[in-house]
């Protein structure tokens, strides 16, 4: 009863607050509490050692700083159909996904011999509203062991693979994790690896809003696996790959140089979400959306945004700055970040290149920014999809 409660007090404060496109981002102080048992299912960090700490660890910076203002330097490339995934390999070119038709596809800039090439289509991809081929990430051992993982829908259910790139082809797939809630909305999809050597992945709650708060269900959640799909000793649960629980679908994860794990979530119809991620820590969905939860043992986001203003997607950072795509927003929110905690947002090219689903830091330090107007949402150009690059100011 006290969690409903939570959210109909939310909710009323929300509607008599008038939320809408002329709405500012919040940027919420986050006291630590500690979690209610009895009003919410979570999971109690434990101390790992690892290399993300909590929210309460000591800060290495007393705050954020400012942020580092980007341009657009030039155009990577063009034509991409429904772009989602991003990752670089060693040699500085980077893999791309599209959703909607299961490619890889190779991007080189000019110091390796600009230019895109096919190198696989990954087989057993179901397609259809927000499902496909979603994130991409490259194994951190690559130059030994030439492993790049993927997030893809399949028959009943969303999956993690592996899969060797040698001689310039995608090789057969190894299924990492399988059995992820699937739907045709609310897929999550982005994998990664921390600075701890583990691979993360988001999932979203496969439009069955319960399955968020169950600790038994792959959905609405933030995994936590060994590169081989095994839990990590050090989970916040022992035996189960949940790191967090009481998300609706997450789509950005990022660490900043203090180790700490960012993510981007979007919302429901109030409020979209960048949160600091604790291990163990609930973050309120279906109970809370948005800020209000902490007395009720859920997390509060860092900063707030009305959803016409975001639905973020990719998320990436640098130079003491997150970077976050937005969808409906049209716009890359920049929110500086330090000790822990979240500055005041700033929005780039609002309106100016359609619906932006990743960012990515390369190699050199820019940030390559991807658009997402041809996933059947977006009113598409002549060169769309595209990747921008940027450069920081």
């Amino acid at each position: 009863m006290r969690a409903v409660h939570v959210l109909a007090v939310v909710s009323a404060l929300v509607v008599a607050a008038g939320c809408g496109s002329g709405a500012e981002p919040v940027v919420v102080d986050q006291p630590t509490r500690t979690p209610d048992p009895t009003t919410a299912i979570t999971s109690t960090p434990q101390p790992t050692g690892q290399a993300n700490p909590s929210a309460t660890a000591s800060p290495t910076r007393s705050g954020p700083g400012e942020v580092a203002e980007p341009s657009i330097a030039g155009t990577v490339t063009t034509g991409l159909r429904s772009p989602w995934g991003l990752a670089f390999l060693p040699d500085g070119s980077a893999l791309v996904a599209e959703r909607d038709t299961a490619r890889v596809i190779r991007v080189r800039t000019a110091a390796g011999g600009a230019g895109t090439s096919g190198i696989g289509t990954v087989p057993g991809v179901s397609f259809g509203g927000e499902g496909g081929l979603l994130g991409l990430a490259v194994s951190p051992t690559f130059r030994t062991d030439r492993l790049v993982y993927a997030y893809h829908s399949a028959p009943g259910e969303n999956r993690v693979v592996r899969m060797p790139l040698r001689s310039g082809r995608l090789g057969a797939p190894e299924v990492v994790l399988d059995g992820i809630p699937v739907s045709s909305i609310h897929n999550g999809g982005r994998v990664a690896f921390g600075p701890d050597g583990m691979l993360y992945v988001s999932t979203g709650d496969a439009s069955d809003t319960g399955l968020s708060q169950r600790q038994d269900s792959l959905a609405g959640k933030i995994l936590r696996l060994t590169p081989d799909g095994a839990v990590p000793e050090d989970n916040p649960d022992p035996g189960s790959p949940v790191y967090s629980l009481g998300h609706r679908n997450v789509q950005g994860l990022a660490w900043d140089d203090e180790g700490n794990l960012w993510a981007s979530e979007f919302g429901a119809n109030t409020w979209d979400e960048l949160n600091l991620i604790r291990p163990g820590g609930n973050y309120g969905w279906p109970v809370v959306e948005g800020q209000g939860g902490a007395d009720g043992g859920y997390v509060d986001p860092a900063v707030q945004w009305p959803t016409d203003q975001a639905s973020p997607s990719g998320l990436a950072f640098a130079d003491g700055t997150l970077y976050m795509a937005a969808l409906r927003g049209q716009r890359l929110w920049a929110v500086p970040v330090g000790g822990g905690r979240a500055g005041k947002p700033t929005a780039f090219f609002t309106d100016d290149l359609g619906r932006l689903r990743t960012v990515e830091q390369a190699p050199d330090s820019s940030l390559w920014l991807v658009t997402n107007n041809t996933d059947g949402r977006g009113s598409p150009g002549p060169d769309d999809d595209r990747i921008l690059e940027l450069e920081l100011g």
